[in-house]
C-alpha cells in the first residue's frame, strides 16, 4: 500500500499545508505558528518539488497475476526475481529509466538514447517454474543483439535463472527470467 504512494506527493501536500499555515499565521499575528510553517513548510514543499522532478513512475503489470502464479512465486522465485519485481513496481527517484544500470552492464544500453525502455511486466508459469517477463521497447537495439547477450543476462540475474528472449512486434522484446 505505502509503495504505491509517491514520496514526492507526500512532500508536496505536507509542505503546502505547512506553508499555507505559516502564511495564515503571519497574517493573524501568531509568530510561533508562523515560524514553524515557514521553517518546515517551505523546505518540505521544495523537497517535494525536487522529488517530483526526479520521479520515475512504477512499471505496470501487463495483466493481473493469477493466484496459482502467486503461489508459485512464493515457492520458486529467486531473490533476484523478487527484488527486480519490487524495484520496478515502485516509485524510484534519481534514475532516468528502470534497469538503466543493469542494461548498461549487460551491454544493451550503449547510450541513453539507445537504451531499451521497460514498458510492463508479467508473472507467469512456464513449465511449472515461476517466470518474470519483462517487456521492453527496443527500437535501436536489434533482436539479434538481445540474443547474443542471453548468456550475459543469465549470469547477471543468476544463479537459479534461465533466460528466454523473444520478439514482440517490430521493436518489442520479451525477456523471460525463469527460475530453475
Amino acid at each position: 500500500m505505502l509503495r504505491k504512494i509517491p514520496l514526492a506527493l507526500v512532500g508536496l501536500i505536507v509542505g503546502s499545508i505547512l506553508t499555507f499555515t505559516g502564511f495564515y499565521a503571519y497574517a493573524i499575528g501568531n509568530s510561533t505558528l508562523n515560524l514553524a510553517g515557514f521553517f518546515y513548510g517551505i523546505p518540505l514543499l521544495l523537497g517535494g518539488l525536487a522529488l517530483k522532478a526526479a520521479e520515475l513512475k512504477p512499471i505496470p503489470f501487463a495483466e493481473e497475476t493469477p493466484s496459482e502464479v502467486v503461489a508459485l512465486r512464493k515457492e520458486k522465485a529467486t531473490d533476484t526475481q523478487n527484488q527486480l519485481r519490487n524495484d520496478v513496481t515502485r516509485y524510484r527517484y534519481g534514475q532516468e529509466a528502470h534497469l538503466d544500470e543493469a542494461l548498461q552492464r549487460i551491454g544493451l544500453s550503449p547510450t541513453d538514447d539507445e537504451r531499451p525502455i521497460l514498458t510492463k511486466i508479467k508473472e507467469a508459469n512456464i513449465n511449472d517454474n515461476y517466470a518474470l517477463i519483462l517487456f521492453f521497447d527496443s527500437p535501436l537495439i536489434s533482436f539479434d543483439k538481445w540474443q547474443e547477450k542471453v548468456e550475459k543476462i543469465t549470469k547477471f540475474f543468476g544463479p537459479g535463472i534461465t533466460v528466454e528472449v523473444s520478439q514482440n512486434g517490430e521493436t518489442g522484446i520479451e525477456l523471460a527470467l525463469i527460475s530453475v
